[in-house]
């Protein structure tokens, strides 16, 4: 289901939820709009991209070389 069609049934659920009250169907589109928006937005805040997590993990050759520029390793 792509964002428009959730701001669609968000509207018409919050227009169900008013009893079918005609007239606000503006304030109804515009407040699931705002809802939809927000939960979109913690879901891209909370799920880190493929190319984050990628950079985080990194080889074992580029976390040892990162611990060797650090002077975290010890020499022989």
């Amino acid at each position: 289901m792509n964002m428009h069609e959730e701001i669609e049934k968000a509207a018409y659920d919050l227009y169900e939820k008013s009893g079918r009250a005609g007239g606000r169907d503006l304030e109804n589109w515009l407040e699931a709009e705002k809802a939809v928006i927000a939960i979109h937005a913690k879901k891209e805040l909370a799920a880190p991209t493929a190319k984050q997590v990628k950079e985080k993990a990194g080889s074992p050759a580029e976390k040892a070389k990162k611990k060797d520029l650090k002077g975290e390793l010890t020499r022989p």
